[in-house]
């Protein structure tokens, strides 16, 4: 069991848990995911906390392979006043802010959100860990080789699972030293990694389980699950089951989805056959 303390309110993972995608952007790569507009996101993060998300992640800009990066200034538009909203309208929710930026993150924290989620791990904004551990809020650390416009062009690794576990015994001592006390590790699926990689790291999740920390896993609807099935974004909810479901039988402890209902039957379904 993992506890996670979100700005005074305990977050317990005894089972694993669902966090809900709202992007706050008009291109993310599923068409389906993007939401503009408060009375639009108000109405998506009560439909998600109703079908059983823990956590809602709230993000500002795309960060899908060559997507250009937004100014701080442009994603704080974006995402300020739906993390607001929702904390008003929603105070008992768990929000967590998708951004690499440390100013985003700091503003994000003041508005209502309760854990920061970066994509980068901390590379892209070299302030960003001493933030978080002056915020003192849980810290997603998600492994990406490169950047979002650079990642996919012929990602490399002498050896993947190995490669990102010695990338995050790094990782965790960095965080430790900067304060951070909850700490949340994330492969990174898509980011920097060939659809062999991604396959070869959810095979191999369990070894990241000897860093006891939550292992959030982010397969929703990725390209490794529609160009290996030939169809595209919109019809891979069946395919992001499957892999959820794998990851859950491999220790995966928190799913962060575009479709909640479906990622929760999963893991009831999968919880019940483990008990009988």
């Amino acid at each position: 069991m993992f506890t996670l303390n979100c700005k005074g309110r305990l977050l317990l993972i005894e089972n694993p848990i669902v966090m809900g995608i709202i992007n706050a952007t008009p291109d993310s790569f599923y068409e389906n995911s993007r939401v503009m507009g408060s009375e639009y996101i108000l109405w998506q993060g009560e439909k998600m906390l109703k079908e059983g998300a823990e956590i809602l992640d709230i993000g500002g800009q795309s960060t899908r392979p060559d997507s250009l990066p937004l100014s701080p200034e442009e994603e704080l538009k974006r995402i300020l006043e739906p993390i607001a909203l929702l904390h008003k309208n929603f105070p008992e929710a768990i929000i967590s802010v998708d951004t690499y930026y440390s100013r985003v993150a700091v503003e994000a924290v003041g508005a209502g959100a309760s854990i920061v989620n970066d994509i980068s791990g901390g590379e892209m904004d070299k302030q960003m860990l001493m933030a978080v551990g002056k915020l003192r809020v849980p810290f997603i650390c998600m492994h990406m080789q490169g950047t979002p416009q650079t990642m996919q062009k012929k990602p490399f690794y002498e050896n993947v699972t190995k490669d990102l576990l010695d990338y995050f015994i790094k990782k965790i001592d960095e965080c430790k030293k900067a304060g951070i006390h909850d700490l949340i590790i994330d492969p990174g699926f898509g980011f920097g990694k060939t659809i062999s990689h991604n396959l070869e790291l959810l095979k191999n999740l369990s070894v990241f389980k000897i860093l006891e920390k939550p292992l959030l896993v982010g397969l929703s609807r990725k390209s490794t699950i529609y160009k290996t099935l030939g169809i595209n974004a919109n019809k891979a909810l069946n395919g992001t089951t499957v892999m959820n479901s794998v990851a859950l039988l491999n220790g995966a402890n928190i799913l962060r989805v575009h479709d909640v209902k479906e990622a929760k039957e999963a893991i009831k379904l999968l919880g019940a056959y483990q008990s009988a």
